[in-house]
């Protein structure tokens, strides 16, 4: 009878088990299907106005269209995109936060210093959204008009000329510590909350140079506040298509670019990422939204949370490489 009992118990609890486990993903099917059903919050880690927030708001409004739900986006910047990022890494895991976030905070942070979140382990991967090259930009004030004068005079004047960057561990930072190591310069980093925070510096010449994403990059560009050099990209850029790339220009092998990507916290049920993933998708291949990513230099992507993350983990061996090539450390 004991036996029996136990048996028959042992039965009872596995069936319950995957009745309650059938409940579960019938209600993620479920939620899914409905969402969203009230505003959706995009956190963005970097002021407003930089490429970030540009990429971010642009994507956000055609969610907004698509869902008939507000996409709220809000702007968490400091230390170099680590507070924002946090925040959305500690945020529930419901679908209705989402980060939009970059190279330098998922791929190259990890490599130089301690975050108080971990870049795979708190993030679900949803698709990456848009590539987009650097741009060298200085100030008019330096009088220089190639790199090659670029060049020269960083050399003439060691520890003179500066660069700006949108933080410690940013891809700005870290494109800045690439250019000093290959073309050899005694350049000063001087950091920002963001590149957009920057501008009105190289225009009155208080800093010398930026490496900026060329999203961000061509307000200023287009205004006269700052001078493009080059482009950091292996290919010229479609919407600077005259100014060079950094190998053609005199730093032979350079190339970096910067990626945008959409996250949510770690534990988001998986139907709610492929339903975001499918929306995100649909975006992209709006013709307003390609073109506006094209006026501003950068490529809309798609690709699937897997590729991403494949993405993720190919750049961050490459930055670590950097990074420990340079002995760069960020405090």
């Amino acid at each position: 009878m004991d036996r029996r009992f136990f048996s028959v118990r042992l039965m009872l609890n596995v069936l319950l088990t995957a009745l309650v486990g059938c409940g579960m993903c019938l209600t993620s099917v479920g939620l899914a299907q409905t969402y969203p059903t009230r505003s959706v919050k995009m956190i963005v880690p970097f002021p407003p106005a930089g490429a970030t927030d540009i990429i971010g708001r642009v994507v956000a409004q055609k969610l907004s269209d698509r869902w008939g739900q507000p996409v709220v986006v809000e702007n968490k910047p400091g230390a170099g995109g680590t507070i924002g990022s946090e925040q959305a890494a500690r945020a529930t895991a419901d679908g209705y936060t989402l980060l939009m976030s970059t190279v330098s905070t998922h791929a190259i942070g990890p490599s130089l210093s301690k975050l108080p979140y971990d870049a795979v382990k708190d993030f679900a991967p949803i698709s990456l959204v848009a590539d987009s090259a650097n741009v060298l930009v200085v100030s008019p004030k330096l009088g220089v008009n190639s790199l090659r004068e670029f060049i020269a005079l960083a050399k003439k004047q060691p520890g003179v000329l500066t660069f700006a960057s949108s933080g410690n561990g940013t891809n700005p930072h870290l494109t800045g510590e690439l250019f000093k190591l290959m073309a050899g310069l005694d350049l000063t980093h001087v950091p920002y909350k963001g590149t957009a925070l920057s501008i009105p510096d190289l225009a009155n010449g208080g800093v010398s140079s930026l490496f900026d994403i060329t999203v961000s990059a061509m307000p200023p560009i287009k205004a006269g506040q700052v001078k493009p050099l080059a482009v950091t990209s292996a290919k010229r850029a479609a919407a600077l298509p005259d100014l060079p790339t950094m190998a053609e220009a005199g730093v032979p092998g350079f190339e970096s670019s910067a990626w945008f990507g959409l996250f949510a916290p770690a534990g988001t049920p998986r139907e709610l990422i492929n339903r975001i993933h499918q929306e995100v998708v649909i975006v992209l291949k709006d013709p307003e939204l390609r073109q506006r990513f094209a006026n501003a230099g950068a490529d809309p992507v798609g690709n699937t949370p897997e590729q991403f993350a494949a993405v993720i983990k190919a750049d961050t061996e490459k930055w670590a490489r950097v990074i420990k090539a340079g002995n760069i450390r960020v405090q």
